[in-house]
């Protein structure tokens, strides 16, 4: 299984997203002695989602489902409730037969059950190629749906720590710890692809995905109609900002159109103030002018934040040995960023140089600014270093000694 990386600018990587395991022959996991049986309520809807058919069956007991498109040669006889004698019987046969199906939705069931997930799917609308009628996808064009769908769910979990018309490197490591056990897995063709994000640490993200989703749709839909951004403004209270306009213009570049579509998960039920089956979302061409110009106003009008903000000296420079340099911190405290870039006078300076020395970190006020995304802090003041434990002390020392080199250096080339 492969762990993907995430681009610190929020580009293509949806961090931890894992691929899930295609199908294989033999008893799948949810089959296995002392495991608990899922709800025949919940395997039913999910037959029903990923398009099985009920084709009779006893009325009040049970039914008998196919897979999409089958002319009977696969079925599986699944009980209505578990209230019957049999029906624990029934759902292991009924889990058996999907773990040995070679139709591709027996694999999604299959996961839907294991880890009870709300389940998100893009697609996209190319011109179809020769490989394309045959089943397959282009190399670019599936890495495109990827990357897109991966933006698409960091900007949902960014939204989901809050709001804000652009977050730049704000919020990422915890949006990235929310997406942790997310599972992703392409659909048939290869023109398709589906999240798996799981309810218990990941709920909070599709939900606010789903408002996201629809009001960029309706400020799109306004922008076109009016000319007028304001509803591009409104919208932020429903987690519409840049990284998400700038993920859905991924996904619509260089397509015929493109769209998305949440289910929630049948075990967990719809979340308070969500529609139990909520509309697919698409997009078009035609929406992209509006999305580029709603970006570039989140990016231009999000302000700067006043903030105080301790953090560990990993890099310095200056142009000669006297005079204003160039700090960079490692935030561990006063701003949900990672590292910042931060200019100080002379004192300032030989403050942090002392303080990178005995391995203490520094306490600096000023403006975060979002130019950089948010990397950048100005009107630096109040520059001191902070007594820390013995332990916290002993562990910047190890970092510094492990990065010496930047430190003797003077750590030139440092990231913007």
């Amino acid at each position: 299984m492969h762990r993907s990386m995430d681009e610190p600018t929020g580009g293509a990587g949806l961090p931890a997203a894992r691929s899930h395991p295609t199908a294989r022959p033999g008893p799948p996991p949810l089959a296995g002695a002392g495991e608990e049986l899922p709800d025949p309520a919940v395997l039913g809807a999910l037959l029903r989602r990923h398009g099985w058919q009920r084709r009779g069956g006893a009325p009040g007991r049970y039914g008998r489902w196919t897979p999409p498109g089958s002319a009977g040669t696969t079925s599986l006889l699944v009980p209505e409730s578990a209230a019957f004698p049999d029906s624990g019987e029934l759902i292991e046969e009924a889990l058996l037969a999907l773990g040995r199906s070679p139709d591709p939705s027996a694999r999604d069931i299959l996961v839907s059950l294991t880890v009870p997930s709300d389940e998100i799917r893009w697609w996209r609308e190319v011109p179809e190629s020769a490989a394309g009628a045959a089943g397959a996808s282009g190399w670019t064009e599936a890495e495109e749906l990827r990357s897109a769908a991966r933006q698409v769910l960091m900007a949902g979990a960014l939204a989901a720590r809050g709001r804000a018309g652009y977050h730049g490197a704000r919020h990422r490591r915890k949006a990235r710890a929310a997406l942790d056990d997310a599972l992703i897995g392409p659909g048939a063709g290869g023109r398709s692809l589906t999240a798996y994000v799981p309810v218990d640490s990941g709920r909070a993200v599709a939900v606010r995905l789903c408002h996201a989703l629809h009001a960029t749709r309706e400020a799109v839909d306004y922008q076109r109609a009016t000319g007028g951004m304001e509803a591009f403004d409104s919208a932020v209270a429903a987690g519409v900002g840049r990284e998400l306009t700038e993920a859905l213009i991924a996904l619509v570049r260089g397509s015929e159109g493109a769209g998305i579509d949440l289910r929630w998960a049948p075990a967990a039920g719809a979340p308070d103030g969500c529609p139990a089956r909520p509309a697919p979302v698409e997009f078009s061409p035609g929406d992209l002018p509006a999305l580029r110009a709603a970006g570039a106003r989140y990016l231009r009008d999000e302000p700067a934040v006043q903030v105080r903000l301790t953090g560990a000296v990993v890099r310095l420079r200056r142009s000669g040995p006297r005079g204003a340099g160039i700090v960079r911190l490692r935030v561990l405290a006063g701003a949900e960023v990672a590292h910042v870039r931060v200019e100080l006078d002379e004192e300032a300076y030989r403050i942090a140089g002392h303080a990178h020395l005995v391995g203490l970190p520094l306490r600096v006020d000023g403006r975060l600014e979002n130019r950089g995304g948010f990397r950048r802090l100005t009107g630096a003041s109040q520059v001191a270093p902070v007594q820390v434990d013995e332990a916290e002390r002993d562990r910047l020392m190890k970092a510094l000694q492990e990065n010496v080199d930047y430190f003797e250096e003077a750590c030139a080339g440092e990231e913007a």
